[in-house]
């Protein structure tokens, strides 16, 4: 079975989160990089020849993934690509996805004709076995599989795309930017499809101006009985990242030990750059509840409920609790934060209080003092 895959990096909407670097390089969990649950999961079944779709702020991402080693694959033609506007001479803003895949048209028209083609968008992490979606969707004969997820629609949230399944597990109907009501279930914006139909698709559908997956070739194609979509239910933990709100509760669910085996050992190890930096350094004084800590640190404050990502400092008489702190950060003695995200190398000054709330946290953009 011949497979490809394709990777949307998502220029972010998560304010200074995204600000200089795209959704597939956000880090996330300590150590990881949103982008490693997405390569993790299609070197999992041995795909190596994978195209990043980016358009901008794109260094992060690079210099992140560098050869591609660390997931199998090799940095060349045939094998991990970034599919950037210069590398493929196009402009650099993309009104949708389909937009975007026109662009890297030679990606898609290269190798054999008869190969499937998987598509991951990097705001939504899962640990899935891409081997039995793929297999689903070559036994239901249909033109595209959408990898959906149950339990998740509350008439509240808005998702990119939700169906409404029959009791046989058919649609019977399709919605796009929706707050769908609970019996509907979430596009995770993974999508299945015949390599060759999806590029005569690309072109009929940009040819008449037409740019949105969603809504102008799943919906809009599906309410036009053009096209058969055939919804694969995903039964593990999923996480969506599309407002600093989802990203800062995504990232503190990792305290609970079911979401960590489900996220990272579900169906395969979720694997990262490697970076070895000395263990983390525990003072006699400091208390540390119920934290993930990634290497390197120096704790000598308290810290609880809270991620800590590599190098992060916590001077003595500091207070942490419920925070997500990214690497080479300094919260100063006696300082006190609860409900904040701080970014690469902030430093916090000593007896500096920021408070946030769990639906509103506080985000320092990078290198910031405060």
């Amino acid at each position: 079975m011949n497979v490809m895959g394709i990777i949307f990096a998502n220029d972010g909407s998560l304010g200074s989160l995204t600000a200089q670097r795209t959704m597939a390089s956000l880090p996330f969990g300590g150590r990881y990089r949103q982008v490693d649950f997405a390569l993790s999961n299609l070197a999992a079944i041995g795909v190596r020849h994978v195209g990043i779709v980016t358009r901008h702020h794109y260094q992060s991402l690079v210099n992140h993934i560098g050869s591609g080693e660390e997931w199998g694959m090799e940095l060349e033609e045939g094998g991990l690509e970034f599919l950037t506007p210069y590398a493929m001479s196009k402009t650099d803003t993309y009104r949708g996805k389909l937009e975007s895949l026109h662009a890297a048209m030679g990606f898609l028209e290269y190798g054999a004709e008869d190969e499937h083609l998987v598509m991951i968008d990097s705001s939504v992490l899962s640990n899935i076995d891409l081997s039995d979606v793929i297999a689903k969707h070559i036994a239901s004969g249909k033109d595209v599989t959408v990898v959906t997820k149950a339990g998740v629609c509350n008439g509240k949230q808005q998702f990119d795309l939700a169906m409404k399944l029959d009791k046989n597990g058919n649609i019977s109907d399709m919605a796009v930017d929706y707050a769908a009501p609970a019996d509907y279930v979430a596009s995770m914006d993974i999508y299945v499809v015949s390599k060759k139909w999806l590029a005569q698709q690309v072109k009929e559908h940009i040819a008449h101006n037409l740019y949105h997956m969603d809504r102008d070739l799943v919906l809009g194609q599906w309410q036009k009985g053009a096209i058969t979509v055939n919804p694969y239910v995903f039964p593990g933990e999923v996480l969506f990242t599309e407002s600093v709100d989802d990203y800062f509760a995504n990232n503190l669910s990792l305290l609970d030990k079911k979401m960590r085996h489900d996220l990272f050992g579900y169906n395969h190890p979720v694997y990262t750059k490697v970076r070895d930096r000395v263990p983390t350094y525990y003072g006699e004084s400091c208390v540390v509840e119920n934290c993930l800590v990634a290497d390197g640190c120096m704790l000598d404050g308290n810290v609880k409920n809270s991620i800590l990502f590599r190098q992060v400092s916590i001077c003595a008489g500091a207070e942490v609790e419920n925070c997500v702190i990214m690497n080479d950060t300094v919260v100063g003695e006696n300082s006190e934060l609860k409900y904040v995200i701080l970014d690469k190398d902030v430093t916090v000054r000593p007896g500096a209080r920021l408070i946030g709330t769990p639906h509103n946290p506080i985000v320092v953009k990078r290198g910031d003092t405060v």
